[in-house]
């Protein structure tokens, strides 16, 4: 599982940072689902190393066009010429008929599947390797934080050690490999357990933009290995963070370090804190660093692989 920041910024773009999209790329499956879809997420797909053909999943987090504005565009050029199929998308009441106002009044038809789902609290999707959970956030608008959780999965089948005590080949292996106890016709019985390696632990993401901070957002992060989590303010404009219902650098961190997650990257930072104002990157970053060490300052084509746990 890797993460590519295709878009950081908050609001509106600037030189370095676009407006907010996330992609998580599924390596194990060829797969990758983005988070939010701002104005020109499909320029920066390009000059990245993903590839929209492998698009499967877009999950939503409100209807800001921040977070919005790029995913008619990525939609419509899927089907012109990227060869993608089967696509998903979710996100809160008013996608569905935003996505279909769009199509009608832009005379746009997709050669290929696109479902669109309106999302509440809870499972949202589910699958043999992933499960997909939201939590309502605390914003202007509706808005939800997104975990996606890898299951476990068994260690390793050791089939010379089954070999060497005479368990016959077949499909006793296969019950073996997933846990099961097996009796065979001699009356032998092996649990499945003895001849497996060490449970593959699923790994964890988390991502939560827009919100103050809020109580679901840190159930909906509980031990995650990374959290990606916003930091629109810097601690000194908590007031205007509050007004406007974003989060500062110090509220990211207090939710990471209650959520005991494994890392914090943060993302959507206001422009005013660009190179020559009296606040910069640099000072946002100490600031959540002081509450939970672990933290990074995501960028445009930032990438984090997130390591499998020991």
């Amino acid at each position: 599982m890797e993460v590519t920041f295709l878009g950081t910024s908050s609001g509106v773009p600037t030189r370095s940072r676009n407006v907010s999209s996330v992609a998580l790329r599924l390596t194990q499956r060829g797969e990758i689902w983005l988070f939010d879809c701002g104005e020109g997420t499909q320029h920066q797909l390009l000059r990245s190393d993903l590839k929209t053909s492998q698009l499967k999943k877009i999950f939503v987090t409100h209807m800001h066009g921040d977070h919005t504005f790029g995913l008619m565009g990525l939609l419509a050029s899927c089907g012109l010429g990227a060869h993608a199929e089967n696509v998903e998308v979710y996100g809160p009441p008013g996608i569905e008929p935003y996505l279909k106002a769009c199509m009608k009044y832009s005379y746009t038809y997709f050669p290929y599947g696109v479902n669109i789902n309106t999302i509440e609290p809870g499972v949202v999707y589910e699958d043999q390797d992933f499960i997909v959970t939201t939590e309502l956030l605390k914003h202007r608008v509706t808005a939800f934080g997104y975990r996606i959780t890898e299951k476990d999965k068994a260690g390793k089948f050791n089939v010379e050690k089954a070999k060497k005590v005479g368990i016959p080949f077949g499909p006793v292996y296969g019950k073996l490999k997933a846990g099961e106890t097996v009796t065979l016709e001699d009356g032998r019985t092996f649990i499945g357990s003895q001849f497996c390696g060490a449970t593959e632990i699923g790994r964890k993401f988390v991502y939560c933009t827009d919100t103050v901070f809020c109580e679901n957002a840190i159930e909906l992060a509980q031990d995650a290995d990374v959290l990606i989590h916003e930091a629109t303010f810097a601690h000194q404009d908590a007031e205007m963070a509050f007004e406007k219902m974003h989060s500062t650098t110090t509220m990211a961190a207090q939710v990471a370090l209650a959520a005991q997650v494994k890392q914090l990257i943060m993302t959507h930072f206001s422009p005013r804190y660009a190179p020559g104002n009296s606040l910069q990157m640099s000072d946002l970053l100490k600031e959540a660093q002081s509450i939970f060490p672990q933290t990074v300052l995501a960028y445009d084509f930032f990438r984090y692989e997130i390591p499998r746990r020991r």
